[in-house]
Protein backbone atom coordinates (compact mmCIF):
# COMPACT_ATOMS: atom_id res chain seq x y z
CA UNK A 1 0.00 0.00 0.00
CA UNK A 2 1.26 3.69 -0.69
CA UNK A 3 2.27 6.05 1.48
CA UNK A 4 -0.58 8.11 0.61
CA UNK A 5 -3.49 5.27 1.10
CA UNK A 6 -1.61 4.73 4.26
CA UNK A 7 -2.93 8.15 5.35
CA UNK A 8 -5.96 8.09 4.03
CA UNK A 9 -6.31 4.92 5.62
CA UNK A 10 -5.56 6.46 8.89
CA UNK A 11 -7.80 9.71 8.47
CA UNK A 12 -10.48 7.50 7.52
CA UNK A 13 -10.69 6.19 10.77
CA UNK A 14 -11.83 8.79 12.66
CA UNK A 15 -14.84 9.46 9.78
CA UNK A 16 -18.16 7.93 9.77
CA UNK A 17 -18.88 4.71 7.57
CA UNK A 18 -21.12 6.14 4.58
CA UNK A 19 -18.29 8.87 4.34
CA UNK A 20 -15.52 5.93 4.86
CA UNK A 21 -16.91 3.92 1.95
CA UNK A 22 -17.63 7.28 -0.64
CA UNK A 23 -13.80 8.25 0.52
CA UNK A 24 -12.62 4.90 -0.54
CA UNK A 25 -14.69 4.56 -3.53
CA UNK A 26 -13.28 7.69 -4.40
CA UNK A 27 -10.10 6.74 -4.13
CA UNK A 28 -10.09 3.68 -6.15
CA UNK A 29 -11.97 5.44 -8.70
CA UNK A 30 -9.51 7.87 -9.09
CA UNK A 31 -6.29 5.45 -9.31
CA UNK A 32 -8.51 3.20 -11.48
CA UNK A 33 -9.12 6.00 -13.90
CA UNK A 34 -5.66 7.12 -13.96
CA UNK A 35 -3.94 4.06 -15.11
CA UNK A 36 -6.88 3.20 -17.92
CA UNK A 37 -5.75 6.67 -18.82
CA UNK A 38 -1.95 6.04 -18.68
CA UNK A 39 -2.59 3.03 -21.22
CA UNK A 40 -4.28 4.54 -23.32
CA UNK A 41 -2.19 7.54 -23.80
CA UNK A 42 0.81 5.06 -24.04
CA UNK A 43 -1.45 3.50 -27.08
CA UNK A 44 -2.26 6.37 -28.73
CA UNK A 45 1.33 7.52 -28.56
CA UNK A 46 2.51 4.34 -30.60
CA UNK A 47 -0.28 4.97 -32.75
CA UNK A 48 0.42 8.48 -33.45
CA UNK A 49 4.50 7.96 -33.88
CA UNK A 50 3.75 5.07 -36.52
CA UNK A 51 0.85 6.86 -38.63
CA UNK A 52 2.82 9.26 -39.71
CA UNK A 53 5.89 6.65 -41.04
CA UNK A 54 3.44 4.35 -43.57
CA UNK A 55 5.88 2.30 -45.70
CA UNK A 56 6.15 -0.29 -48.42
CA UNK A 57 5.63 -4.26 -47.95
CA UNK A 58 9.30 -5.58 -46.83
CA UNK A 59 10.58 -1.92 -47.25
CA UNK A 60 9.32 -1.46 -43.19
CA UNK A 61 12.77 0.26 -42.31
CA UNK A 62 11.81 3.28 -39.99
CA UNK A 63 8.98 1.23 -38.92
CA UNK A 64 11.39 -1.86 -37.75
CA UNK A 65 13.63 0.93 -36.21
CA UNK A 66 10.62 2.56 -34.37
CA UNK A 67 9.39 -0.93 -33.01
CA UNK A 68 13.09 -2.12 -31.99
CA UNK A 69 13.48 1.08 -30.05
CA UNK A 70 10.49 0.59 -28.13
CA UNK A 71 10.84 -3.04 -27.54
CA UNK A 72 14.45 -2.35 -26.21
CA UNK A 73 13.90 0.08 -23.97
CA UNK A 74 10.90 -2.24 -22.55
CA UNK A 75 13.83 -4.44 -21.70
CA UNK A 76 13.82 -6.83 -24.71
CA UNK A 77 16.21 -8.12 -27.37
CA UNK A 78 14.18 -8.53 -30.59
CA UNK A 79 14.91 -10.87 -33.10
CA UNK A 80 14.99 -9.51 -36.74
CA UNK A 81 13.99 -11.63 -39.78
CA UNK A 82 12.66 -10.76 -43.54
CA UNK A 83 15.27 -7.44 -42.99
CA UNK A 84 12.19 -5.73 -41.80
CA UNK A 85 10.47 -8.20 -39.44
CA UNK A 86 10.91 -8.55 -35.46
CA UNK A 87 10.14 -11.47 -32.92
CA UNK A 88 9.91 -10.90 -29.51
CA UNK A 89 10.34 -14.65 -27.61
CA UNK A 90 9.79 -14.78 -24.04
CA UNK A 91 10.97 -17.66 -22.84
CA UNK A 92 9.65 -19.96 -19.84
CA UNK A 93 11.57 -23.59 -20.84
CA UNK A 94 8.16 -24.53 -21.54
CA UNK A 95 7.31 -26.92 -24.70
CA UNK A 96 4.15 -24.79 -25.49
CA UNK A 97 4.12 -21.42 -26.97
CA UNK A 98 1.47 -18.74 -27.34
CA UNK A 99 2.22 -16.35 -30.42
CA UNK A 100 0.30 -12.85 -30.98
CA UNK A 101 1.09 -11.41 -34.39
CA UNK A 102 0.94 -7.85 -35.76
CA UNK A 103 1.20 -6.79 -39.53
CA UNK A 104 3.61 -3.85 -40.00
CA UNK A 105 3.32 -2.36 -43.32
CA UNK A 106 1.07 0.12 -45.69
CA UNK A 107 -0.63 0.95 -48.38
CA UNK A 108 -0.06 3.08 -51.45
CA UNK A 109 -2.96 5.44 -50.58
CA UNK A 110 -2.65 9.26 -50.25
CA UNK A 111 -4.03 10.12 -47.16
CA UNK A 112 -6.77 13.01 -47.08
CA UNK A 113 -7.01 13.31 -43.16
CA UNK A 114 -6.34 16.48 -41.91
CA UNK A 115 -5.14 15.68 -38.70
CA UNK A 116 -1.67 16.48 -36.49
CA UNK A 117 -0.04 13.08 -37.05
CA UNK A 118 -0.67 12.57 -40.90
CA UNK A 119 1.46 10.30 -42.62
CA UNK A 120 4.51 12.21 -43.52
CA UNK A 121 5.29 9.60 -46.68
CA UNK A 122 3.76 11.31 -49.74
CA UNK A 123 1.57 8.40 -51.58
CA UNK A 124 1.72 5.86 -48.28
CA UNK A 125 -0.96 5.88 -45.54
CA UNK A 126 -1.44 2.99 -42.84
CA UNK A 127 -4.92 3.14 -44.48
CA UNK A 128 -5.70 -0.68 -42.81
CA UNK A 129 -4.96 -0.55 -39.06
CA UNK A 130 -1.95 -1.72 -39.21
CA UNK A 131 -0.47 1.30 -37.17
CA UNK A 132 -3.34 0.32 -34.56
CA UNK A 133 -2.53 -3.31 -34.44
CA UNK A 134 1.27 -2.75 -33.94
CA UNK A 135 0.34 -0.28 -31.14
CA UNK A 136 -1.69 -3.16 -29.47
CA UNK A 137 0.91 -5.45 -29.73
CA UNK A 138 3.54 -2.94 -28.01
CA UNK A 139 1.31 -2.44 -25.85
CA UNK A 140 1.32 -6.20 -24.86
CA UNK A 141 4.90 -6.06 -24.44
CA UNK A 142 4.73 -3.48 -22.35
CA UNK A 143 2.22 -5.38 -19.74
CA UNK A 144 4.18 -8.54 -19.97
CA UNK A 145 7.79 -6.71 -19.41
CA UNK A 146 7.70 -7.44 -16.04
CA UNK A 147 5.30 -10.56 -15.64
CA UNK A 148 7.52 -13.16 -16.59
CA UNK A 149 7.93 -15.09 -13.63
CA UNK A 150 4.23 -15.31 -13.57
CA UNK A 151 4.04 -16.73 -17.47
CA UNK A 152 3.30 -20.64 -17.24
CA UNK A 153 3.99 -21.13 -21.57
CA UNK A 154 6.31 -18.96 -23.68
CA UNK A 155 5.22 -16.33 -25.89
CA UNK A 156 6.33 -14.83 -29.10
CA UNK A 157 5.13 -11.42 -30.80
CA UNK A 158 5.16 -11.31 -34.17
CA UNK A 159 5.91 -7.67 -35.83
CA UNK A 160 5.03 -8.84 -39.30
CA UNK A 161 5.63 -7.40 -43.18
CA UNK A 162 4.25 -7.51 -46.19
CA UNK A 163 0.68 -8.69 -45.33
CA UNK A 164 -1.03 -6.38 -48.02
CA UNK A 165 1.35 -7.59 -50.95
CA UNK A 166 3.05 -10.91 -51.21
CA UNK A 167 2.24 -12.35 -47.58
CA UNK A 168 4.70 -11.88 -45.36
CA UNK A 169 3.01 -14.65 -42.53
CA UNK A 170 3.54 -17.08 -45.73
CA UNK A 171 7.57 -16.10 -45.36
CA UNK A 172 7.24 -16.02 -41.68
CA UNK A 173 6.10 -19.56 -41.71
CA UNK A 174 8.78 -20.88 -44.52
CA UNK A 175 11.47 -19.83 -42.40
CA UNK A 176 10.18 -22.47 -39.58
CA UNK A 177 9.67 -20.26 -37.06
CA UNK A 178 5.88 -21.59 -35.82
CA UNK A 179 8.49 -24.82 -35.16
CA UNK A 180 11.44 -23.36 -33.82
CA UNK A 181 9.62 -21.74 -31.43
CA UNK A 182 7.11 -24.19 -30.27
CA UNK A 183 3.74 -22.24 -31.11
CA UNK A 184 0.55 -24.12 -30.37
CA UNK A 185 -1.56 -21.56 -30.61
CA UNK A 186 -1.95 -18.06 -32.65
CA UNK A 187 -4.36 -14.94 -32.16
CA UNK A 188 -4.52 -12.06 -34.44
CA UNK A 189 -7.14 -9.40 -34.81
CA UNK A 190 -7.93 -6.43 -36.97
CA UNK A 191 -9.52 -2.95 -36.83
CA UNK A 192 -12.80 -2.97 -39.01
CA UNK A 193 -15.21 0.23 -39.15
CA UNK A 194 -17.85 -2.05 -39.75
CA UNK A 195 -18.31 -2.63 -36.39
CA UNK A 196 -19.10 -0.29 -33.63
CA UNK A 197 -16.50 0.82 -31.06
CA UNK A 198 -16.33 -1.16 -28.20
CA UNK A 199 -17.56 -3.90 -30.13
CA UNK A 200 -15.11 -7.17 -30.47
CA UNK A 201 -16.84 -9.78 -33.36
CA UNK A 202 -15.96 -13.07 -34.59
CA UNK A 203 -17.10 -16.26 -35.77
CA UNK A 204 -16.23 -20.28 -35.72
CA UNK A 205 -14.50 -22.10 -38.63
CA UNK A 206 -15.09 -20.00 -42.13
CA UNK A 207 -13.69 -16.63 -41.36
CA UNK A 208 -12.15 -14.81 -44.07
CA UNK A 209 -12.14 -16.08 -48.12
CA UNK A 210 -8.84 -17.34 -49.78
CA UNK A 211 -8.15 -15.28 -52.53
CA UNK A 212 -6.47 -16.15 -55.73
CA UNK A 213 -5.35 -13.63 -58.60
CA UNK A 214 -6.39 -14.49 -61.45
CA UNK A 215 -5.20 -12.42 -65.61
CA UNK A 216 -6.93 -13.48 -68.74
CA UNK A 217 -5.41 -11.68 -71.77
CA UNK A 218 -7.09 -12.44 -75.24
CA UNK A 219 -4.65 -12.34 -78.43
CA UNK A 220 -6.69 -11.34 -81.30
CA UNK A 221 -6.25 -9.78 -84.53
CA UNK A 222 -6.15 -5.78 -86.06
CA UNK A 223 -7.77 -4.17 -88.81
CA UNK A 224 -9.15 -0.77 -89.11
CA UNK A 225 -12.43 0.20 -87.45
CA UNK A 226 -14.15 0.26 -91.01
CA UNK A 227 -13.21 -3.45 -91.53
CA UNK A 228 -14.02 -5.16 -88.42
CA UNK A 229 -14.67 -8.32 -90.48
CA UNK A 230 -10.99 -8.42 -91.17
CA UNK A 231 -9.86 -8.32 -87.74
CA UNK A 232 -10.27 -10.59 -84.34
CA UNK A 233 -11.83 -8.31 -81.96
CA UNK A 234 -9.94 -9.07 -78.69
CA UNK A 235 -12.53 -6.34 -76.99
CA UNK A 236 -15.33 -8.23 -77.81
CA UNK A 237 -14.46 -11.29 -76.79
CA UNK A 238 -13.17 -10.76 -73.44
CA UNK A 239 -16.36 -8.70 -72.94
CA UNK A 240 -18.53 -11.75 -73.25
CA UNK A 241 -16.26 -14.04 -71.79
CA UNK A 242 -17.11 -11.66 -68.40
CA UNK A 243 -20.61 -12.11 -69.11
CA UNK A 244 -20.34 -15.69 -69.02
CA UNK A 245 -17.93 -16.11 -66.12
CA UNK A 246 -20.95 -14.74 -64.06
CA UNK A 247 -23.03 -18.14 -64.68
CA UNK A 248 -20.11 -20.36 -62.76
CA UNK A 249 -21.41 -18.84 -59.39
CA UNK A 250 -24.89 -19.64 -59.76
CA UNK A 251 -24.97 -22.52 -62.60
CA UNK A 252 -21.53 -24.53 -61.51
CA UNK A 253 -20.80 -23.60 -58.16
CA UNK A 254 -24.26 -24.18 -55.66
CA UNK A 255 -25.36 -20.33 -55.30
CA UNK A 256 -25.46 -21.38 -52.00
CA UNK A 257 -21.76 -21.60 -51.59
CA UNK A 258 -19.80 -18.30 -50.43
CA UNK A 259 -17.61 -17.29 -53.64
CA UNK A 260 -16.84 -13.95 -55.43
CA UNK A 261 -15.67 -14.10 -59.09
CA UNK A 262 -14.60 -10.11 -59.62
CA UNK A 263 -12.64 -8.80 -62.30
CA UNK A 264 -11.96 -4.97 -61.10
CA UNK A 265 -9.61 -3.93 -64.62
CA UNK A 266 -9.96 -4.57 -67.96
CA UNK A 267 -8.11 -2.60 -70.41
CA UNK A 268 -7.52 -3.25 -74.72
CA UNK A 269 -7.11 -1.54 -77.67
CA UNK A 270 -4.91 2.11 -78.39
CA UNK A 271 -7.00 3.43 -80.95
CA UNK A 272 -10.91 4.55 -80.87
CA UNK A 273 -10.79 3.30 -84.88
CA UNK A 274 -8.71 0.21 -84.80
CA UNK A 275 -10.02 -3.16 -84.36
CA UNK A 276 -7.91 -4.20 -80.89
CA UNK A 277 -5.54 -7.59 -81.33
CA UNK A 278 -5.28 -7.08 -77.75
CA UNK A 279 -7.42 -7.07 -73.98
CA UNK A 280 -6.48 -7.98 -70.68
CA UNK A 281 -8.75 -8.13 -66.81
CA UNK A 282 -7.38 -8.64 -64.03
CA UNK A 283 -9.61 -10.21 -61.28
CA UNK A 284 -9.95 -12.04 -57.89
CA UNK A 285 -11.56 -15.04 -56.95
CA UNK A 286 -12.44 -15.93 -53.39
CA UNK A 287 -14.16 -18.86 -51.77
CA UNK A 288 -13.38 -21.35 -48.88
CA UNK A 289 -11.86 -24.34 -50.34
CA UNK A 290 -9.23 -25.69 -52.15
CA UNK A 291 -11.61 -27.47 -54.34
CA UNK A 292 -14.37 -24.79 -54.98
CA UNK A 293 -11.24 -23.06 -56.10
CA UNK A 294 -10.45 -25.58 -58.94
CA UNK A 295 -13.88 -25.64 -59.84
CA UNK A 296 -14.00 -22.03 -60.74
CA UNK A 297 -10.71 -21.92 -62.47
CA UNK A 298 -11.27 -25.24 -64.59
CA UNK A 299 -14.50 -23.43 -65.76
CA UNK A 300 -13.10 -20.12 -66.68
CA UNK A 301 -10.13 -22.09 -68.67
CA UNK A 302 -12.76 -24.79 -70.28
CA UNK A 303 -14.87 -21.32 -71.50
CA UNK A 304 -11.31 -19.28 -72.46
CA UNK A 305 -10.80 -22.61 -74.71
CA UNK A 306 -14.51 -22.56 -76.48
CA UNK A 307 -14.11 -18.93 -77.32
CA UNK A 308 -10.44 -19.89 -78.47
CA UNK A 309 -12.09 -22.24 -81.34
CA UNK A 310 -15.40 -20.25 -81.90
CA UNK A 311 -13.15 -17.06 -82.89
CA UNK A 312 -9.59 -18.62 -83.66
CA UNK A 313 -7.60 -16.21 -80.95
CA UNK A 314 -5.30 -17.33 -78.05
CA UNK A 315 -6.20 -16.27 -74.50
CA UNK A 316 -3.85 -16.61 -71.73
CA UNK A 317 -5.21 -17.85 -68.04
CA UNK A 318 -2.91 -17.27 -65.55
CA UNK A 319 -3.21 -17.97 -61.79
CA UNK A 320 -1.44 -16.51 -59.35
CA UNK A 321 -2.20 -18.08 -55.75
CA UNK A 322 -3.00 -15.86 -53.32
CA UNK A 323 -3.99 -16.43 -48.72
CA UNK A 324 -5.47 -19.61 -47.75
CA UNK A 325 -8.89 -19.04 -46.01
CA UNK A 326 -8.89 -17.64 -42.53
CA UNK A 327 -10.40 -20.93 -40.53
CA UNK A 328 -10.70 -20.36 -36.76
CA UNK A 329 -10.07 -23.45 -34.85
CA UNK A 330 -13.17 -24.43 -33.28
CA UNK A 331 -11.73 -25.68 -29.73
CA UNK A 332 -9.84 -21.85 -29.27
CA UNK A 333 -12.68 -20.30 -30.29
CA UNK A 334 -14.69 -21.43 -27.56
CA UNK A 335 -11.78 -20.03 -25.46
CA UNK A 336 -11.68 -17.47 -26.85
CA UNK A 337 -15.12 -16.34 -26.98
CA UNK A 338 -15.51 -17.81 -22.81
CA UNK A 339 -12.53 -15.17 -22.15
CA UNK A 340 -14.35 -12.26 -23.77
CA UNK A 341 -17.41 -12.84 -22.13
CA UNK A 342 -17.21 -9.87 -20.05
CA UNK A 343 -16.91 -7.94 -23.42
CA UNK A 344 -19.00 -6.87 -25.82
CA UNK A 345 -18.91 -9.86 -28.04
CA UNK A 346 -20.99 -10.33 -31.18
CA UNK A 347 -20.67 -13.67 -33.27
CA UNK A 348 -21.60 -13.09 -37.12
CA UNK A 349 -23.88 -15.29 -38.72
CA UNK A 350 -21.54 -15.87 -42.09
CA UNK A 351 -17.65 -15.03 -43.68
CA UNK A 352 -16.52 -12.54 -44.82
CA UNK A 353 -14.95 -12.09 -48.30
CA UNK A 354 -12.47 -10.11 -47.53
CA UNK A 355 -8.58 -11.96 -47.04
CA UNK A 356 -5.82 -11.63 -44.59
CA UNK A 357 -2.54 -13.89 -44.29
CA UNK A 358 -3.00 -14.79 -41.11
CA UNK A 359 -4.30 -18.00 -42.75
CA UNK A 360 -0.91 -19.25 -43.14
CA UNK A 361 -0.45 -19.47 -39.22
CA UNK A 362 -3.50 -21.45 -39.11
CA UNK A 363 -2.28 -23.58 -41.38
CA UNK A 364 0.43 -24.98 -39.10
CA UNK A 365 -1.07 -24.48 -35.76
CA UNK A 366 -4.63 -23.89 -34.69
CA UNK A 367 -5.13 -20.05 -34.43
CA UNK A 368 -8.08 -17.69 -33.90
CA UNK A 369 -8.51 -13.93 -35.75
CA UNK A 370 -11.44 -11.56 -34.77
CA UNK A 371 -12.11 -8.06 -34.83
CA UNK A 372 -11.86 -4.91 -32.97
CA UNK A 373 -14.67 -2.34 -34.05
CA UNK A 374 -13.70 1.25 -35.07
CA UNK A 375 -17.06 2.57 -36.35
CA UNK A 376 -18.03 6.00 -34.01
CA UNK A 377 -20.42 7.99 -36.28
CA UNK A 378 -20.57 10.51 -33.75
CA UNK A 379 -17.00 11.41 -33.59
CA UNK A 380 -16.81 10.83 -38.01
CA UNK A 381 -14.69 7.34 -37.70
CA UNK A 382 -16.68 5.90 -40.51
CA UNK A 383 -14.48 5.34 -43.39
CA UNK A 384 -13.82 1.80 -44.99
CA UNK A 385 -10.32 0.40 -44.70
CA UNK A 386 -8.01 1.09 -47.46
CA UNK A 387 -9.42 4.10 -47.76
CA UNK A 388 -7.54 7.58 -48.02
CA UNK A 389 -9.67 9.05 -44.98
CA UNK A 390 -9.98 5.17 -42.63
CA UNK A 391 -9.48 6.50 -39.05
CA UNK A 392 -10.54 5.68 -35.78
CA UNK A 393 -10.54 6.70 -31.71
CA UNK A 394 -7.49 4.94 -30.16
CA UNK A 395 -9.23 4.61 -26.73
CA UNK A 396 -10.68 1.04 -29.31
CA UNK A 397 -6.95 0.06 -29.39
CA UNK A 398 -7.53 -0.70 -25.59
CA UNK A 399 -9.98 -3.08 -26.25
CA UNK A 400 -8.01 -5.37 -28.33
CA UNK A 401 -4.86 -5.01 -25.66
CA UNK A 402 -7.52 -6.07 -22.72
CA UNK A 403 -8.63 -8.94 -24.86
CA UNK A 404 -5.11 -10.48 -25.24
CA UNK A 405 -4.57 -9.89 -21.29
CA UNK A 406 -8.03 -11.55 -20.71
CA UNK A 407 -6.99 -14.61 -22.85
CA UNK A 408 -3.98 -15.03 -21.34
CA UNK A 409 -5.44 -15.00 -17.98
CA UNK A 410 -8.61 -17.26 -19.20
CA UNK A 411 -6.64 -19.75 -20.91
CA UNK A 412 -3.91 -19.87 -17.48
CA UNK A 413 -1.28 -18.68 -19.48
CA UNK A 414 -0.60 -15.85 -16.90
CA UNK A 415 -1.08 -16.31 -13.16
CA UNK A 416 -2.45 -13.11 -11.79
Amino acid sequence: MSEVTDVNVCQNYFLDDETKILQVFLFWYTVVIKDVRKVIDILRKYRQDLHQIPERSLEEYKTKAYLMAELKSLGYNPIEVLDTGLLVYINKNSDETIAFRTDIDALPVTEENDIPFKSKNEGFMHACGHDGHMSILLGLANYLKDKKDKLNKNILLIFQPAEESIGGARLLCDLGIMEKYKVKNIFGIHLFPLLEQGIIGSRPNEFMAMANEIDITVHGKTAHGAMPQDGIDSNIILSKMLIEFQNIQSRIISPLEYTIITFGKMEGGSVRNVISDYAKMEGTIRSFSNSTQKLIVDSIKNIAQNYERQYECNIDVKVNPGYLPVVNDNKLYKQLKKALKGFDFQEFEKPFMIAEDFSFYQERVPGVFYFIGTKNVEKGYTAALHNSRFNFDEEALQIGLNSYITVLKEMAIINE
